[in-house]
């Protein structure tokens, strides 16, 4: 059974940082392109990061970019979000999110993406 587990998620100040990590089984994600969305309470799904299957290509969305660094250890079969200089507004639920092996994808787009964790919840107090 393929899955994806989200862990890191907590509890931190304003300012703080935390890293989340996204471990896939069940299968190789090393050909997928992995991203991470999250989802803030009322609000719809939005992207936040992207890495490419080979680790050299990475997006950002405009909200946490120079704040968040995606990155992945393919030996580990798991993807990882450093946020840095958390906001309130990054308050949310993350989620990980695993595209088809070899696919290119429109990689901001929660219909790109095929499997996904159940989520880790960053919570940001002021």
């Amino acid at each position: 059974q393929v899955q994806l587990v989200e862990s890191g998620g907590g509890l931190v100040q304003a300012g703080g940082s935390l890293r989340l990590s996204c471990a896939a089984s069940g299968r190789t994600f090393n050909n997928s392109t992995i991203s991470w969305f999250r989802q803030a309470p009322g609000k719809e799904r939005e992207f936040v990061a992207a890495i490419h299957w080979s680790g050299s290509v990475t997006h950002y969305a405009d909200s946490v970019k120079g704040r968040f660094t995606i990155s992945r250890d393919n030996a580990k079969n798991t993807v990882y979000l450093v946020m840095n200089s958390l906001k309130i507004e990054d308050m949310a639920d993350y989620y990980c999110a695993a595209a088809k092996p070899y696919q290119a994808v429109d990689y901001a787009y929660v219909r790109e993406y095929v499997y996904w964790g159940q989520g880790t919840q960053v919570t940001v107090s002021s």
